[in-house]
């Protein structure tokens, strides 16, 4: 990005998948980050999950999202190709002092999560005006 607002991404989460056990599988969705002139926005991809169970954190300069994905199939399932998540997504960044934290707002529509992440007053552009 271009601008003082910054998002950085975790390093520790670029990896897709991790596991941390026989079923429990941790995945990092995929996001695209929006620079507009008050705000950063966030679209992060986390099929299958339920809005009154997404978590979403800051705290410490760190945003941090985690989603679980429950199995739709309940007991023994025959999957001839089994591609879907289950398990948690989890995604981290690192948030400049040009966001304003505490205005931090996120809605979840079809599978797709918005963050929006407003900038501070100091971080947003202004017009100077030239006295004569």
């Amino acid at each position: 990005m271009t601008s003082e607002a910054t998002v950085e991404k975790d390093v520790q989460n670029q990896q897709g998948c991790r596991t941390r056990g026989p079923e429990s599988r941790v995945f990092r969705p995929s996001v695209d980050i929006l620079e507009l002139a008050d705000e950063l926005l966030i679209f992060a991809n986390v099929p299958g999950a339920v809005a009154n169970q997404i978590d979403v954190q800051f705290e410490g300069g760190q945003l941090t999202v985690r989603a679980p994905v429950a199995a739709r199939q309940t007991g023994e399932t025959n999957y001839l190709l089994r591609e879907y998540g289950v398990g948690e997504f989890l995604r981290t960044f690192r948030v400049g002092e040009q966001i304003d934290g505490s205005r931090i707002t996120a809605e979840y529509t079809d599978g797709v999560l918005k963050l929006h992440l407003p900038k501070a007053e100091a971080a947003k552009q202004r017009k100077i005006e030239v006295k004569g």
